[in-house]
């Protein structure tokens, strides 16, 4: 992966659980355990994805919770919480869809592309059970439907 800067205005909980997955190199960081008071502990998949900014040309890395799409695909949720708006890394990807992935160990090149249709659907369905919470970001985000990203393998 090519040199990149954690992405600016990124919570605290977001660079402490980046740093712990780069500091080891992938092997703690990959499943991120959420323990929030009144909620059930839930471990969830994470990956650290790599854009170039749209306007900077910088490399930014954000930690994001993913799901598999097929055998060598991932897809990950531009939920934001829930924001009006599209997330920057999103954006970026939208300017610049070659982005750098690392899931636990393994690093890949990918190229980003937003699902639409049925495949948005299943995709999304599969999100909601690996984090419910994105439910409730999108009743959050209004009229902004949160886009599905998948990330293809490129050679």
């Amino acid at each position: 992966m090519t040199e990149a800067k954690l992405a600016p205005n990124l919570p605290q909980w977001m660079k402490d659980h980046a740093e712990r997955y780069l500091s080891s190199g992938g092997t703690d960081g990959h499943m991120y355990t959420i323990n929030l008071p009144n909620v059930p502990v839930k471990s969830v998949p994470s990956l650290l994805l790599t854009t170039t900014g749209r306007k900077s040309g910088d490399r930014y890395l954000f930690p994001l919770f993913y799901g598999r799409a097929g055998d060598s695909s991932y897809f990950v949720i531009a939920s934001k919480g829930g924001a009006p708006e599209h997330p920057g890394w999103y954006r970026n990807l939208r300017t610049n869809p070659e982005v750098d992935v690392q899931v636990g160990t393994a690093k890949i090149r990918a190229r980003a592309r937003t699902a639409s249709g049925e495949e948005r659907t299943r995709l999304w369905d599969q999100a909601v059970g690996i984090w419910p919470p994105f439910a409730d970001y999108q009743r959050k985000a209004g009229a902004r439907e949160i886009p599905v990203v998948v990330l293809d393998p490129v050679s």
